[in-house]
């Protein structure tokens, strides 16, 4: 059962790739304490790299309190943005305030597109 969950773990991560003058990071699935690790090392790898970040949320389905606490670290790191958040993602941004400190955008297109 422990390599299944890992190999889950490992999944909360999808493509990375260019695009405009930063960086796309997917993410799926949930995220939280448990499954964080891998996106935090690909954030903050893509972070020191490029100093526009942008986390495609599509794919995400839930996100706690860790995963918030991830990407105020990073906001602090480089200029992130987040695109696509499901409602419960932007319910918990507005909830917490995060919404007025975090960038937020309806698609990948329109995170990388504003100058």
């Amino acid at each position: 059962m422990t390599g299944a969950r890992d190999a889950y773990h490992e999944g909360v991560v999808g493509e990375s790739y260019p695009a405009g003058a930063g960086w796309v990071v997917s993410a799926q699935g949930e995220l939280d304490q448990d499954t964080l690790a891998p996106l935090e090392e690909a954030l903050v790898s893509a972070a020191d790299q490029h100093r526009l970040v942008v986390l495609d949320a599509g794919s995400v389905t839930f996100g706690d309190s860790s995963f918030l606490n991830l990407l105020l670290r990073l906001h602090h790191l480089t200029t992130l943005r987040i695109a696509a958040p499901c409602e419960q993602l932007r319910r918990l941004f507005a909830l917490t305030g995060a919404d007025t400190v975090l960038s937020l955008y309806p698609n990948v297109e329109d995170a990388v597109g504003e100058s």
